[in-house]
């Protein structure tokens, strides 16, 4: 029986279609650091690398579904579409770690991940084929996955899959909301785009979707992390 190729599905999504998704990247995000976690407790170092690698690619699929959220034609949400399948667009959070460790706080502070000159998903993806793959890499050196990868950088990599997955549940309505307020400006200058996320995170305080009091975005864009009201 001749196999049939499956067509990749890149048109617009409806709130709901969004929400669906952002939920299945989220359940399989959990499931690769989970066997991740297994595989690093049994010194499979590099084989835990390449599935934690894995997992933050699917957590990286959460913001590039709220992008398509506010897709308004065919060619954004295809373009939209070209970022979720790719694997560097997905892994650009990775060193989100390292920058909080250096002191960053604020939205502004994390603003180089995003950089689309930014070589840091490359280095991710290619610590994630030296994880799977021998290779005959520089002066003829043959590059093997045990030897490549160690306990401390697999454990980095584990850790650093847990932060960026631990997103609480996402509904519906959040992403209407998101819609509502974002969808106008999006993608236009900073100031108006961060009173956008501003006035969205009242929004959904206003509907009991986050905790009562300080605007946790607020305090995130001008205060800082460490600033944020508990």
């Amino acid at each position: 029986m001749a196999s049939q190729k499956l067509q990749q599905y890149k048109g617009l999504l409806s709130p709901v279609e969004v929400t669906q998704g952002i939920k299945c990247a989220q359940t399989n995000a959990k499931r690769l650091i989970e066997d991740a976690e297994l595989l690093l407790g049994h010194e499979r170092y590099a084989s835990a690398l390449a599935l934690a690698t894995l997992a933050i690619e699917e957590a990286g699929k959460v913001p590039i579904l709220r992008s398509l959220a506010l897709a308004r034609s065919d060619e954004e949400a295809k373009a939209d579409w070209k970022e979720y399948r790719s694997h560097t667009s997905k892994n650009r959070l990775w060193p989100v770690l390292e920058y909080a460790l250096k002191g960053a706080r604020r939205l502004d502070d994390f603003a180089a991940l995003v950089a689309t000159d930014a070589d840091h998903p490359l280095i991710l993806d290619q610590l994630k084929q030296l994880s799977f793959y021998t290779d005959c890499l520089g002066k003829k050196h043959w590059s093997v996955p045990n030897s490549v990868i160690d306990k401390n950088l697999a454990a980095l990599i584990v850790r650093t899959a847990k932060i960026l997955s631990a997103d609480s549940e996402i509904s519906q309505r959040e992403i209407e909301l998101w819609i509502q307020h974002v969808g106008p400006v999006w993608k236009q200058n900073k100031e108006v785009m961060e009173k956008a996320l501003v006035d969205w995170y009242t929004a959904l305080q206003a509907e009991n979707l986050k905790p009562a009091g300080e605007n946790a975005m607020r305090e995130f864009i001008v205060g800082g992390l460490n600033q944020t009201s508990h």
